[in-house]
């Protein structure tokens, strides 16, 4: 059908296809809305992953919407058949210009199914690391700690290295010191652990460890190595270096900072 005949459905059927735009804007509303629903009553529960469930929603309001356009353009009377070739140049054309979006939206997939991360996660990938708030068909959007939000592409997420900090209900967490020469390396590890059992959010098991991990040039290095929930990671990393930093002022340890010693011999 040429445009003079949509032209003549338009006049013909004006009120009808008025009727139609109604109702089609109307139940556009009704799936937002559904979807919506859906959404905040499935993120109640634990026993279906967000991730998915976000996904198959969004697509499941996308497919329903089109499903409606095209009832609609039956409704309305008007024959595609003659737009067809038209159709198909415009498909050609969107396909080469999406190329980009369609690897995004393989990504994005690839994604779901690997399941490396899911809503919630604390991530580490393409430069960036944050907790992901939502993963979509083409990217994935992640908030920084300093409260950045970072959209990257699924199609470079997938292709790329990823660092789950959170998939693992606990993690190990490892922080070196430097005494003097002239400590006492067994007073050293004492006051340590007294300081990592004193910080809150420690895990008892498995029970914390303080051992001499090298010697230095400027002095030795002690190692210690504790359990927390992985949530909890960096809380208990910068409180354990302030507790043992306190912990060996209060027993007189000396921190080691760099020196050289030179001997000068007599020339004679």
């Amino acid at each position: 059908m040429d445009w003079n005949g949509i032209a003549d459905i338009i006049v013909k059927n004006g009120l009808k296809i008025l009727i139609s735009l109604v109702a089609l804007f109307i139940c556009f509303k009704v799936i937002n809305a559904i979807s919506k629903r859906l959404q905040k009553q499935f993120s109640k529960t634990d026993k279906l992953d967000k991730s998915t469930v976000r996904t198959l929603i969004y697509i499941g309001k996308i497919l329903l919407k089109i499903v409606l356009v095209i009832c609609f353009v039956g409704f309305v009377g008007i024959d595609t058949s003659g737009i067809t070739a038209l159709i198909t140049s415009l498909g050609v054309c969107f396909g080469l210009a999406i190329n980009g979006a369609v690897a995004n939206f393989a990504g994005g997939i690839l994604l779901l199914l690997t399941k490396p991360f899911k809503v919630d996660d604390y991530i580490e990938a393409c430069g960036y690391e944050g907790v992901v708030e939502d993963i979509h068909l083409t990217n994935t959007k992640i908030c920084t700690y300093d409260n950045k939000v970072v959209y990257i592409p699924n199609g470079t997420l997938s292709a790329e290295k990823i660092v789950n900090h959170f998939q693992k209900e606990i993690r190990r967490v490892d922080i070196p010191f430097d005494v003097d020469y002239s400590t006492d390396v067994e007073k050293a590890k004492a006051a340590a652990l007294r300081a990592i059992k004193n910080t809150p959010l420690v895990l008892s098991e498995p029970e914390p460890m303080a051992r001499v991990l090298q010697y230095k040039e400027s002095g030795i290095c002690i190692i210690t190595r504790t359990w927390v929930n992985s949530k909890d990671y960096w809380t208990v990393f910068l409180d354990i270096t302030e507790n043992v930093k306190r912990e060996f002022v209060r027993e007189g340890i000396t921190v080691p900072f760099n020196q050289l010693d030179v001997h000068i011999k007599n020339g004679d």
